[in-house]
């Protein structure tokens, strides 16, 4: 098995499964569109989380996928994975976390993670 194309489906998984969560808590509270933007508000904090997944899931799974098919050096395999796991602690965070008004050890590690495989990946990306 592929390590850029299971994390791609891992990713996948994350968003569409975010965004089915969402659609489940607008339909149990009643809330079509929109949300109270209180911190501790459980349909912000996943309104946040899908939305935060939807802006860097996609770039990261064009980037596994091409070294999918173009495989790199053994950090890349490493970099995918870290950048996947750093994705699910960020969601993590943003879910259960005590309040989105106050940084977590998730989300700043997967921010973190996030930003420099992110940025490691693209720069190998670019010199390949």
């Amino acid at each position: 098995m592929n390590v850029g194309i299971t994390c791609t489906a891992v990713l996948g998984l994350l968003l569409f499964g975010l965004g089915l969560y969402v659609s489940i808590l607008r339909g149990s509270t009643g809330r079509s569109i929109g949300c109270d933007t209180g911190p501790t508000d459980l349909l912000h904090r996943a309104v946040r989380a899908h939305g935060n997944t939807a802006e860097y899931a996609p770039f990261f799974a064009v980037m596994f996928l091409w070294f999918a098919v173009h495989p790199g050096p053994t950090w890349v395999s490493v970099a995918i994975v870290l950048a996947t796991l750093a994705r699910l602690a960020l969601v993590a965070g943003l879910l259960w976390g005590p309040s989105l008004d106050k940084p977590t050890p998730a989300r700043f590690i997967g921010a973190l993670l996030t930003y420099v495989t992110g940025i490691a990946l693209a720069v190998r990306l670019a010199l390949a």
